[in-house]
């Protein structure tokens, strides 16, 4: 399908950013013209001067927002166009200068007396920065000479080539075979491996396992020392920042208590058992003398008759999400009828789906709907974040308007859950039941297990250089085939294939960013349960995170929708959810 065949209901309102291109094209010049924020260098211990800065600094950075969404927005419907990919290059070019005219701004900041620092927090006129600026009396002790700053950043291009080399392997030079699939030949991708491994054609998923790690261990040695250079880097990197460990400089540029890790893979060992318990249940329902990790995606219900339109899914979505009340509702269909949502997947569109949003317009969110089951949730989970972004834009000032990702992927589960939650009330039909718990189980142990396993293996990983020891394929191997059998258990076959799927996991360059994904599913389980059972008072507690912005470290803004990750009960509780789902699973399957 051609765009200029899609309905305009179905097409988002982007004319509420900017109604034509001459438009976006003069703002982008008044955006150039406006770097100019080097006449502040040197004059930020003067609170006129600072005050002045930082509200010109929100002003540009409202400007290059409208300017950068828009730009890839417009890519995005089709990639096709020349014109747009231009329009992003430029937003790239006009964030580099902008990045070298501030590059002076931190290290002013940092050089400035505590009592100054603390000062501007306790001056009302600078409250929109209040939290920033507490974070920059914390970061003090960790900021550099400007000297050793501008030798950091010159080592940053050669740093970066790490990840950009690891794309490079796993998007363009990885050696994956052809395959027939339906009687053609096809040459074997992510996305295909990702779809054959959920199909029902056992032979034909055992042949792409094998293929698609052969690929990966055809090239084992360039990936593991690229790895190795990456965790080396990361090592270079917290040493420099004066931090004793890689871990503590992630958590601490999150803002993030120790304490959250800590009992995220308390808690996932002690739930051991009933994961092993459903790896075995697997295999019975499936009825195969041996279970491998080819068969961990194999449907275990026979697909549901669930095809809805795209109204008759958004309605549903809005029935479904009822007990966030009768404001979120309204929100939901503003959003439907005032076409926020791009829906229709068309040629040179982008796949996928994402939310966005631009301050002092909506969000938007881009999808590429198919009359499925899993694109009923897409709806409700794109949608979670998108009123989780307006919730956010319409309490906070810019500056405190945009969350942090730690708590990104909770709205959007939020809505999952509470979803899901209603299906399984409402369902009559036990296949559907029954399609539905699995469903709940596979996205737990998909999102909440294998992450905490990946946040386990890079912890190890860092461990080891931290202490001297080299990284090898031999060692990273075995390191990830002893967390495989004790997260998986005894049920399933540990081939030599499995113990290097750390060899495939892009996230891995972006060192403790994996555990988000387990705590955002905790938490939104525990945000979810008590919507539930409390009603009116979860529901308004939970409006306080979602309007909280960056106004204080994440973990304080979970703490109002009533999840404190430093204590163990969301998390035990998030463990009690996955038993107590598959005994009810268990129980529908006659096990």
């Amino acid at each position: 399908m051609q765009r200029s065949e899609v309905k305009e209901q179905y097409k988002w309102a982007i004319e509420d950013i900017y109604p034509t291109d001459e438009a976006w094209e003069k703002d982008y010049d008044r955006a150039l013209s406006s770097l100019n924020f080097s006449r502040y260098a040197g004059k930020l211990g003067d609170k006129k001067e600072l005050l002045s800065f930082l509200k010109a600094n929100d002003e540009f950075m409202k400007l290059a927002e409208a300017l950068a969404v828009y730009a890839y927005m417009k890519h995005d419907e089709d990639a096709r166009i020349s014109k747009y990919t231009s329009y992003n290059s430029k937003v790239g070019m006009l964030f580099a200068r902008y990045s070298a005219e501030v590059a002076f701004y931190e290290p002013e900041m940092a050089s400035q007396s505590e009592e100054y620092l603390n000062s501007l927090i306790a001056d009302k006129n600078f409250s929109d920065y209040d939290y920033q600026l507490k974070q920059l009396v914390k970061r003090k002790p960790h900021v550099l000479s400007e000297g050793e700053e501008k030798l950091i950043a010159l080592a940053g291009e050669t740093f970066s080539t790490f990840k950009e080399t690891f794309g490079m392997i796993d998007n363009a030079d990885l050696p994956l075979p052809e395959i027939e699939l339906d009687g053609k030949k096809v040459k074997l991708s992510h996305g295909l491996y990702g779809l054959v491994l959920h199909s029902s054609d056992r032979e034909k998923r055992k042949e792409v396992y094998e293929k698609y790690y052969g690929a990966y261990l055809s090239l084992i040695n360039t990936i593991t020392s690229t790895y190795y250079g990456n965790v080396k880097k990361d090592v270079f990197y917290s040493k420099a920042y004066k931090f004793n460990s890689c871990l503590e400089r992630a958590l601490f540029e999150e803002d993030v208590d120790r304490a959250v890790y800590d009992n995220l893979l308390a808690s996932v060992k002690k739930s051991f058992p009933a994961m092993h318990r459903y790896i075995a249940d697997r295999k019975r329902i499936l009825d195969y003398d041996k279970l491998y990790f080819y068969d961990i995606y194999a449907p275990l219900v026979a697909d549901v008759d669930f095809k809805m339109t795209y109204d008759e899914a958004y309605d549903y979505v809005i029935k479904g999400l009822a007990p966030l009340g009768k404001e979120y509702q309204a929100l939901l269909k503003r959003g439907h009828d005032e076409r926020w949502i791009d829906v229709e997947e068309t040629e040179g569109k982008r796949s996928g789906a994402y939310s966005t949003g631009v301050t002092g317009v909506h969000p938007f969110v881009l999808l590429n709907y198919q009359p499925t089951l899993s694109d009923v949730f897409t709806i409700a989970h794109e949608m979670g974040h998108s009123l989780h972004t307006y919730f956010s834009s319409s309490n906070q000032p810019y500056a405190k308007s945009d969350y942090r990702i730690f708590v990104a992927e909770v709205a959007s589960t939020v809505n999952e859950v509470l979803l899901l939650k209603f299906m399984l009330k409402e369902a009559q039909d036990d296949n559907l039941k029954k399609y539905l718990l699995n469903y709940y189980l596979d996205t737990i142990r998909a999102t909440l297990h294998r992450q905490t396993l990946f946040a386990e293996f890079e912890f190890k990983a860092h461990d080891l250089v931290e202490k001297g020891e080299p990284l090898t394929k031999e060692n990273l191997c075995e390191m990830y085939a002893d967390l495989n059998k004790r997260y998986y258990g005894d049920a399933i076959e540990h081939d030599y294939n499995i113990s290097c799927e750390w060899c495939r996991i892009p996230h891995f360059y972006t060192a403790f960013y994996v555990y988000k994904y387990s705590t955002g599913i905790i938490t939104a389980m525990n945000i979810a349960n008590r919507i539930l059972t409390e009603g009116e008072s979860a529901v308004k507690d939970y409006f306080a995170f979602l309007s909280g912005g960056s106004s204080t470290d994440p973990v304080s803004l979970l703490k109002l929708a009533g999840v404190d990750l430093t204590t163990s009960a969301p998390f035990e509780f998030a463990m009690a959810e996955f038993d107590n789902t598959l005994h009810e699973f268990e129980k529908l399957m006659g096990l």
